[in-house]
């Protein structure tokens, strides 16, 4: 018998949990305690992440292939076991060969082990139906920093770093590898030959794409991957320098540390009118309203300043909440569920490069602008949102015959 739709959902959602938790957010907090034991910088350690996602960028489109020929559960039970075997060697690292080794095997796990796999194993299941059960992973997987920062930093207070990469290894093993290897197998193939019934030989063949579509849908596809890679460079860069962008902007760090724990909670009340209000409306509109939100909230702080400060960073969050169920849903909406997985990985290969980017150039801009870095990522933020009033829905990415 196949598993519910709401233990698939439960059981992926909590296996991207642990994925997110012990991947994206973990140099945030063991990064200084890595540095000083290996005898790195700390930009050292941040570079061998940076190498992570380099690696996920480049085998990303060919995770999303095998889900598309194979199903999710092989490739996302591997991931788990890649995650495991890259966390074991971060933890028995002696230097920056080894450091950067663990970073690579940990990229491997990412390309196959993260959203875009997850969304692609959901695509490959249900098909077009598949958006409901898109919003109720990310629902779960919002809360992966709100798990992965307190369990990691508690684990390197009283145990240290190492430990810290081996119970996350442990919990690769023995918690995510069974969630994913409980997901249904990929569906039964469909009927065969006999049993279905044949068209007329004149209306067999169906005529070749037009011109004018091809490039239409080529099109789709590059402003599509243009905002995925603002949004993720965006995302990225508010996660590694948001508290220090509060501070230069005049903002307490006490007060910053509260402002910048609201981004949390917003993604997730994002993510939630998403899968209420939302659900019935075409993903390229909620993805518009959530696009604008990171320049409006910039903009406000910039003219009003410290009062503000709140409304920017909920304003991001739910913004971002709802851009990550994007990724998901709208290239489903645009392209139909055919070779989802590979279009997926190819779709995302931008977004990789500029979220590995993203922390040192940014960083880069609060170095040289100061508050001014903001204006930076609002103007990011506008060049997204204008992409996607450029696209013109899911007619452009369907040819149908005439």
């Amino acid at each position: 018998m196949r598993p519910s739709r709401t233990l698939t959902v439960a059981s992926l959602g909590i296996a991207q949990t642990l994925a997110w938790a012990s991947s994206y957010y973990l140099p945030a907090m063991l990064a200084n305690s890595m540095a000083r034991d290996l005898g790195v910088g700390v930009p050292t350690v941040f570079l061998g992440f940076s190498l992570a996602l380099v690696v996920s960028a480049l085998l990303g489109p060919f995770a999303g292939k095998t889900i598309d020929r194979y199903g999710g559960r092989p490739v996302l039970a591997a991931a788990s076991f890649i995650f495991a075997a890259g966390l074991a060697a971060l933890a028995l690292a002696q230097g920056p060969v080894g450091l950067f080794v663990a970073w690579a095997v940990l990229g491997v796990a990412m390309a196959a082990g993260l959203y875009e796999a997850a969304f692609a194993t959901l695509v490959h299941l249900y098909g077009k139906d598949a958006r409901g059960a898109i919003t109720g992973i990310t629902l779960l997987a919002g809360f992966a920093s709100t798990v992965g920062w307190p369990l990691s930093a508690w684990l390197e207070l009283e145990w240290g770093w190492r430990a810290a990469c081996g119970v996350w290894a442990g919990l690769h093993l023995l918690v995510a590898l069974p969630l994913n290897w409980m997901l249904p197998a990929s569906p039964a193939s469909p009927p065969s030959p006999a049993a279905v019934p044949v068209a007329p030989a004149t209306t067999a063949i169906a005529p070749a794409p037009a011109p004018e579509a091809a490039q239409s849908s080529a099109r789709t596809a590059a402003l599509l991957a243009f905002v995925f890679a603002v949004t993720w460079f965006i995302s990225t860069a508010m996660a590694a320098h948001l508290p220090r962008l509060l501070q230069v902007h005049g903002v307490p760090l006490a007060t910053a540390l509260v402002f910048a724990g609201l981004v949390g909670p917003a993604q997730v009340a994002g993510r939630l009118l998403e899968y209420g209000l939302l659900r019935n409306i075409h993903p390229l509109v909620s993805a518009r309203v959530a696009g604008a939100m990171h320049t409006l909230g910039a903009l406000v702080f910039l003219f009003v300043g410290v009062p503000a400060g709140a409304v920017f960073t909920m304003l991001h969050g739910a913004g971002n909440g709802v851009l990550t169920i994007a990724k998901g849903t709208l290239p489903l909406a645009l392209f139909g569920a055919k070779d989802y997985g590979a279009r997926q990985g190819l779709l995302m290969v931008p977004a990789r490069f500029a979220q590995a980017l993203s922390p040192w150039l940014f960083g880069l801009a609060i170095d040289r602008f100061g508050a001014g870095a903001l204006w930076f990522s609002a103007a990011l933020g506008g060049l997204g949102l204008a992409a996607l009033m450029l696209l013109q829905g899911p007619r452009v990415a369907q040819v149908r015959p005439a």
